[in-house]
């Protein structure tokens, strides 16, 4: 229980440093929805959905009133859909039929994004896994609340590079679809290695067929909380800053432990995991970057970011690990550019690149997250950039992922608005050299040595 003086901090870190739980997901089993008649698949589907998830975002909201702690976001994730209309689904078309569902359930049930439109194909495509890939452009145009993931990599199982040359392709047509709206569809597809089970986080989350018919995940953001408590030990050696990160870490997965509990409690689903993730926000003090700059750097990207982040990745998980017993997801730092104000900053001043990003992908949450790249880039040299990233997380054991887009129309100096949590975007620069002989060799990259553990 929290006791007087943790109420008082936590309302602290509420209204002063931008303290919020980012978001209540619910994850769904929808393996009982399968049929081989796609109208009842989709009925299914709607019934389990709405039924489940009727009271979230009444519940979420109750919470908020009565602890005062910020719910920003209300979600759902689902078993990837490709397992779920494989039986049913004949063509890409019918793959775009259940998502429009999903978004209808999603609309109907009031919550901000609905996540499993996803595939997993780390060792291989099944007919189901090609055709919901081949679907995604049409999907993501279509729909509003739908996010996609598509796993195409393990350290166990290595890389499956027919995949990631035909994500290269489907990512210029989703942009291409969404032209409009500066190209927008991409800011909801992922592309993982070794993705977690139980991400409450959007684009990415999908329900894992490891997981329960139903639980509860919570993902807690706290980047200002982090940074206020920094600066109190400016100029002061590396263990005194890493147990300052720890401690603070330690008090916000605490919030996350109240929420999902009362949540779970609640809603009578049981509780799953909580995500303690530097997940920033366009506002001012917000922001990984800012925390990057308080630990002693000009901008994120000079010399000594990747160890910093690596630190603050680092303290971040353990003092989480000490709060609760049930810490996952992608628990760490983020570092979406579009999304965290200094990052911008750091980029249209020169400091960050696309490669430095590459780099730090080694040691933080995820990877190149949110990246706005010229509308004209190659379909080849987008799988190249994928396949270095998922190589990252294969060889080093952690989950990388790619979130990627190319605006159609804009180049190296545009800016990109996308309004709201996803922020604006410069268009970043793109190593212009050619991979496409690489990428056009087709098969799988091997699973590292160090992946044989038995």
């Amino acid at each position: 229980m929290l006791n007087v003086n943790e109420v008082i901090e936590t309302n602290r870190m509420i209204h002063e440093m931008n303290l919020d739980v980012r978001t209540i997901t619910m994850g769904i089993s929808l393996l009982d929805c399968v049929s081989e008649s796609l109208e009842e698949c989709c009925d299914n589907i709607y019934r389990k959905i709405t039924s489940l998830a009727r009271d979230l975002v009444k519940t979420g909201q109750e919470i908020e009133l009565e602890y005062g702690i910020p719910i920003v976001n209300k979600r759902i994730s689902v078993t990837p859909i490709a397992l779920v209309g494989g039986k049913c689904c004949k063509k890409p078309e019918d793959f775009v039929r259940i998502a429009r569902e999903l978004d209808r359930c999603a609309h109907e049930v009031g919550v901000n994004f609905i996540g499993g439109y996803s595939a997993l194909v780390n060792k291989g495509m099944t007919p189901a896994d090609e055709m919901l890939i081949r679907s995604i452009p049409q999907a993501l145009a279509g729909t509003e609340r739908v996010c996609s993931s598509v796993n195409v990599g393990s350290t166990k199982t290595g890389i499956n590079m027919d995949a990631v040359k035909l994500l290269g392709e489907i990512i210029l047509e989703t942009s291409k679809l969404t032209k409009d709206r500066d190209s927008i569809g991409n800011a909801k597809l992922v592309v993982f290695t070794n993705a977690p089970d139980d991400n409450p986080f959007m684009a990415g989350a999908f329900h894992g067929v490891t997981e329960a018919d139903c639980v509860i995940n919570v993902g807690v953001s706290g980047p200002g909380v982090v940074k206020r408590a920094i600066e109190k030990v400016k100029g002061q050696n590396f263990e005194v800053l890493c147990e300052t990160i720890k401690k603070t870490a330690f008090k916000v997965t605490r919030v996350g432990q109240l929420v999902a509990r009362e949540a779970s409690r609640r809603l009578g689903v049981p509780f799953g995991i909580i995500d303690l993730s530097l997940a920033p926000t366009p506002a001012v003090g917000d922001s990984v970057g800012e925390i990057l700059e308080e630990i002693g750097l000009e901008y994120a990207g000079a010399p000594g970011t990747t160890a910093a982040l690596a630190l603050l990745n680092d303290q971040v998980k353990k003092g989480g690990v000490m709060a609760s017993s049930y810490v996952g997801g992608l628990s760490g730092a983020f570092i979406p550019v579009s999304e965290d104000q200094r990052m911008i900053d750091a980029v249209e001043a020169g400091a960050l690149t696309l490669e430095k990003l590459e780099a730090m992908t080694c040691v933080c949450s995820v990877g190149l997250d949110m990246i706005a790249i010229p509308g004209d880039t190659k379909a080849t040299t987008i799988s190249g950039i994928i396949a270095d990233e998922m190589a990252l997380g294969m060889v080093n054991q952690k989950t990388t992922a790619v979130r990627i887009i190319p605006v159609i129309g804009k180049g190296v100096g545009d800016t990109v608005e996308f309004g709201g949590l996803l922020g604006h975007a410069p268009v970043m620069a793109v190593n212009s050299f050619d991979c496409s002989a690489f990428i056009n060799r087709g098969g799988r990259i091997p699973a590292p040595i160090h992946s044989f553990k038995n």
